[in-house]
């Protein structure tokens, strides 16, 4: 049995798993989260789980620093990440930050029962579709997106940015210094050619990299 923890700040999304897993005799949606606090709350408590469903954007704290601390607190846990956004450089900065596997929202129901169970059993899996494209830019990196360019920590910034939220916040939501925000902002707008708050967002728009 797969004792799993699903994390969705969508309640219909959470109700429509919980209904398609209690078709699967061998998953068992055991707690539920709508939020990263809940699920860090949840892997404090007594539950032992052998799998975290996660929705990479979610209010708060999300994304690859939810992930890096799930990560510390429970190191051997299996997350696969369950996500809308099909794109490879998202993926893989998932892997790269603890996850197991990464795939999109709009995957048939067989598909992430397939990737549930590979991953739950100590494997890895990522989409298809996904895949492919990052075996391209790994043949072809003079390809490569400009986001494709940022440091971890500046993707992630960036995906803050992204989603409306000041320096003050994004320090708090890191546990960093605003000056390092300030930083990695400048680093990270300079790499990608890019200037102010509504570049940032346009580019995100148009790379369909729209994050929260």
């Amino acid at each position: 049995m797969i004792r799993m923890l699903i994390a969705d700040d969508h309640a219909i999304v959470r109700e429509g798993l919980k209904k398609i897993f209690s078709l699967i005799p061998d998953v068992e949606v055991v707690a539920e989260a709508g939020d990263g606090a809940e699920v860090l709350r949840h892997l404090a408590g007594p539950a032992d789980f052998d799998l975290l469903l996660l929705d990479l954007t979610m209010p708060g704290l999300s994304g690859i620093t939810l992930i890096e601390r799930i990560k510390t607190r429970c190191p051997n846990l299996p997350i696969l990440i369950f996500s809308m956004h099909n794109e490879s450089q998202i993926a893989l900065r998932t892997i790269k930050a603890g996850a197991s596997g990464y795939i999109a929202k709009d995957s048939d129901p067989e598909v992430l029962l397939a990737a549930i169970r590979r991953v739950a059993d100590g494997g890895k899996y990522i989409d298809p579709k996904l895949a492919e494209q990052l075996a391209f830019e790994s043949v072809f990196p003079e390809q490569r997106e400009p986001h494709a360019r940022l440091s971890d920590r500046e993707f992630e910034i960036f995906r803050l940015l992204v989603a409306g939220k000041r320096v003050n916040e994004i320090a708090d939501l890191l546990s960093i210094s605003n000056k390092t925000v300030s930083t990695h902002k400048i680093h990270l707008m300079g790499k990608m050619d890019l200037t102010n708050a509504a570049e940032l967002v346009h580019y995100a728009i148009e790379k369909n990299l729209f994050l929260y």
